[in-house]
């Protein structure tokens, strides 16, 4: 089975492929902006303290940028997903070239986030897609992360974030805010793969999306293959960013419960369940019918 077709998204990609009034926040590495396969017209970068281009073709921080980019908004009929290539990708680089990561996800600090996620809900960022990992936190920095999340709450914005890589059971700061739709990595079978992390809020708010040996964009023009979370989160983010396309008047409430609780199911488990794009479109289809 295709990564797509795990998730139901085929059908809800033939309908729409979004607009530019749909902006999505890209908090990652650079992007490599002018890759054959991204629609380098509708990518725009928010300048940080860090380096915001990439010079080095396989460092991990661009390399791990564009491969989430190419997810999102690479050309139709290349070979990323591709999920909602006519929306606009706002890309708040967070680590620069060089940064010292894990190999999958380099690490950022809270505060440095924090002011990222402001940073892109006032440049007009309805949905941010956060595949990042977090450096130790302290007090301090936690606090100003959750206030920044719950900004993103009053701009009416929704957040996913990648649940992180280590294999554990519990929860962050990022995964327990109740405005943070948080994504575990399951393999072609719809199983969490070994490294994702799970616990009682993912399982309760979150969704489970592919993220294992996938293929998408690198940075020397040739297909990179990665697994994680960080995978696995912009599946979720394509799909909102393509719903928010299709139904504009949606409010955060109706994307959220369309995507997330649309079975009814009562939820017990650490494990959230698959994303199911077409039965999210079917929901606020109904929705917007009955609202006219």
């Amino acid at each position: 089975m295709k990564p797509l077709d795990l998730v139901n998204l085929r059908g809800l990609m033939e309908i729409t492929s979004g607009n530019a009034r749909t902006i999505v926040g890209l908090i990652d590495g650079p992007v490599a902006k002018n890759h054959p396969d991204l629609t380098g017209e509708k990518i725009r970068i928010i300048p940080g303290k860090l380096n915001s281009q990439c010079t080095q073709s396989n460092d991990i921080a661009c390399t791990h940028g564009t491969f989430v980019a190419g997810i999102l908004c690479g050309k139709k009929n290349s070979i990323a997903p591709a999920i909602c290539p006519n929306c606009n990708l706002l890309v708040r680089p967070i680590f620069a070239e060089n940064t010292a990561g894990n190999g999958q996800i380099p690490n950022a600090t809270p505060e440095e986030l924090a002011a990222a996620i402001i940073q892109c809900l006032e440049a007009g960022a309805k949905l941010l897609n956060l595949s990042i990992a977090l450096a130790q936190l302290s007090s301090g920095g936690q606090y100003e992360l959750k206030a920044a999340l719950d900004y993103a709450v009053k701009r009416g914005a929704i957040v996913v974030a990648a649940a992180g890589n280590h294999g554990t059971l519990g929860s962050s700061v990022i995964t327990r805010h109740p405005g943070v739709i948080p994504v575990v990595a399951c393999d072609l079978q719809g199983k969490p793969i070994s490294q994702s992390n799970l616990g009682r809020s993912i399982g309760s708010r979150g969704l489970s999306a592919p993220g294992d040996k996938i293929t998408s964009l690198g940075t020397n023009d040739k297909p990179l293959v990665l697994s994680g979370t960080s995978v696995a989160a912009p599946f979720v983010t394509g799909t909102i960013a393509l719903l928010q396309s299709e139904f504009p008047a949606a409010t955060i409430t109706d994307i959220r419960y369309a995507v997330t609780q649309a079975d009814g199911a009562r939820r017990t488990s650490v494990v959230p369940p698959l994303l199911d794009a077409w039965t999210a479109y079917q929901v606020l289809a109904k929705v917007h019918s009955s609202r006219r």
